[in-house]
């Protein structure tokens, strides 16, 4: 796996350490991410509905693994409803007691609140443990960046990374991103770390790209 090193420049000066680099990042997609109105983020999650929906795996899939998304975040709710209309079981992370994170069946739109300012909506059903994403055939995860060879930049907590060396190893891993925070074949490659964990496949609202690309 790909380390980022930190060598000096030409001036002497060291390039920013992979976690500096990240945390320069996340401050500035986060930023650009406030500018896209809200009646924005319903069409692109349209977007990114149908596309993930084409996927095969996706449409094969009896149980799929998708977080619940945040404002500013590319949006995954119409994903979510299109799944369960279909039939297919819905794994949306959970926090449990004592902030054991786990995962939780969905069951409907109602069936979605807001525990704390802030945080991601949660199912309201059975907490299930984090074994349960072995379950899922396709995992679908949130992303602040994504690029050619399958890095993803995540919000910071680790918590994903953690999570995936508990799915199937021929789940396919989806990164949902908006289109300029993936980069592609040619473009810079984003800070990556022994324990960042890679995806196999990038949505934007403009295409899929399997990755490595």
């Amino acid at each position: 796996m790909m380390v980022v090193m930190t060598p000096q420049s030409a001036h002497g000066t060291r390039a920013p350490a992979p976690e500096d680099a990240k945390a320069q990042l996340r401050a500035s997609i986060r930023k650009d991410r406030l500018h896209r109105s809200e009646r924005r983020n319903a069409e692109l999650a349209e977007k990114l509905r149908d596309l993930v929906l084409d996927i095969p795996a996706v449409a094969q899939a009896s149980c799929v693994s998708i977080y619940a998304s945040r404002p500013h975040e590319p949006g995954t709710l119409p994903l979510i409803s299109a799944l369960h209309v279909r039939g297919v079981t819905v794994l949306i992370p959970r926090l449990g007691d004592g902030l054991q994170r786990g995962w939780s069946t969905y069951h409907g739109a109602d069936d979605l609140i807001e525990r704390a300012p802030g945080r991601p909506p949660e199912p309201s059903g059975e907490f299930l443990p984090s074994e349960a994403l072995a379950d899922a055939d396709v995992v679908v995860v949130p992303a602040l960046a994504a690029d050619a060879l399958g890095t993803r930049l995540g919000q910071g907590g680790g918590w994903y990374d953690r999570a995936l060396e508990l799915a199937r190893p021929e789940a396919p891993v989806i990164a949902l991103t908006f289109t300029a925070e993936f980069h592609g074949p040619g473009e810079s490659l984003l800070p990556r770390e022994d324990h960042d964990l890679p995806v196999t496949m990038v949505v934007t609202p403009e295409g899929v790209t399997p990755v490595p690309a």
